[in-house]
């Protein structure tokens, strides 16, 4: 039965989180083609220029590359101890390497390792090859799942990022793979935050080959802990970074300087800029009841209600304290009414601006009384809405 939405509304006063709002300056000018910052728990977008500018993405193509081997261990279809071959055109990759050599068959744990640490094209066409047949239709899978994440302006055409043509992505589908990566798979994103990598020997003096991770960040700045850089002369300089300071989680996208220099200092620009004027607060919690609403012909006179799940806001500093709730209630709320049922809708206010609605559920059943309460719940309805 359809309920219309009543025109009562409740106003909540949410506690105060924050002595007064920031005076937020104009976002930092990067020395880059394309960027963009967002907060990882709403995806609330902090910053951008350019973020929808289809570009070469280089190397920041393995980070779907990895999505879909991530993807592909966790439904069991392959596992890191799988022992992956490899063949020559894995060997003969050009560009940066792992140094795996045709024939040998590796662990696919290290291949990993190879794609994530050390930005090894050939380990990223072995894992191509491994999973999907071959490198054409394992990218096929990267630009269905692409599809899947809603990168919009995204093509695959390898698993690598060598330069092809129409093989482009842009700062804000990045921001979306790198943050779902990150949400997705958190036991497998620790790769990402390793610093370097040991993998075979030099031919010249039979030592050990150990590579260092590109994301300097990893270096200097430890509440970084992720994610990929990408290089070709199209691409420019790019970083895909992450960091997490006071329980608030940042992804930048850079693409397009002209230095390893420059992505990492035009990348600690926006980190800086975020931390500094913007903060991530729960305002209300999911499954918890917020108050209870009447409800007639049933069992029970009244529901608990609240939200399915938690709601965070993303804001400048200071913004949360004196944000408003307002509730709308379904009315009349009859029974039966089932664990989940949507009772109404709570919107988050600044001012008159509307920050988010979120639907109210029932959190408990109500079940439908006997015929006699029915009766008398229907003829009490009926004055309210005679003489109300």
């Amino acid at each position: 039965m359809l309920r219309k939405l009543l025109g009562l509304s409740l106003l909540l006063l949410i506690p105060a989180l924050q002595a007064a709002p920031a005076l937020v300056p104009r976002p930092p000018a990067l020395a880059a083609a394309s960027w963009i910052l967002i907060e990882a728990t709403t995806g609330t977008v902090l910053v951008e220029h350019e973020a929808d500018t289809p570009l070469p993405p280089a190397s920041l193509t393995k980070m779907m590359t990895d999505y879909v081997v991530a993807a592909e261990l966790a439904a069991g279809r392959a596992t890191l101890d799988d022992l992956v071959p490899i063949s020559e055109k894995a060997w003969r990759m050009d560009g940066s390497k792992m140094f795996v050599r045709v024939g040998d068959q590796v662990r696919l744990e290290d291949l990993l390792r190879g794609v994530v640490i050390q930005s090894g094209n050939d380990a990223s066409v072995a894992l191509a090859e491994y999973l999907a047949g071959d490198e054409a239709a394992f990218s096929d899978v990267m630009n269905r799942q692409a599809a899947l994440l809603g990168m919009k302006n995204s093509r695959f055409r390898n698993a690598t990022g060598m330069p092809a043509e129409d093989h482009l992505s842009t700062a804000r589908d990045l921001s979306i793979l790198a943050r779902r990566l990150i949400e997705d798979f958190p036991d497998h994103y620790r790769y990402y935050s390793e610093k370097t990598f040991t993998y075979g020997q030099d031919f010249t003096t039979g030592e050990p080959i150990t590579q260092r991770n590109r994301n300097e960040l990893l270096w200097v700045d430890d509440s970084v802990d992720g994610i990929k850089t990408g290089y070709t002369a199209a691409a420019g300089y790019c970083l895909v970074a992450s960091s997490e300071r006071d329980g608030m989680r940042l992804i930048s996208v850079v693409l397009g300087t002209n230095s390893p220099d420059a992505r990492t200092q035009e990348t600690q620009k926006l980190l800086r800029y975020g931390f500094r004027y913007f903060e991530s607060k729960p305002l209300l919690a999911g499954g918890e009841a917020m108050a209870t609403a009447p409800v007639w012909k049933g069992t029970r006179a009244s529901v608990a209600y609240g939200l399915a799940e938690d709601i965070h806001l993303t804001l400048p500093r200071g913004t949360h304290e004196g944000l408003e709730t307002r509730v709308t209630m379904m009315a009349p709320l009859t029974a039966p009414l089932a664990e989940g049922d949507r009772v109404g809708t709570v919107a988050v206010l600044n001012g008159d601006e509307v920050l988010v609605e979120a639907p109210l559920q029932a959190l408990h059943p109500v079940e439908e009384a006997g015929w006699f309460k029915r009766l008398l719940d229907a003829l009490r309805l009926w004055f309210a809405g005679l003489f109300g």
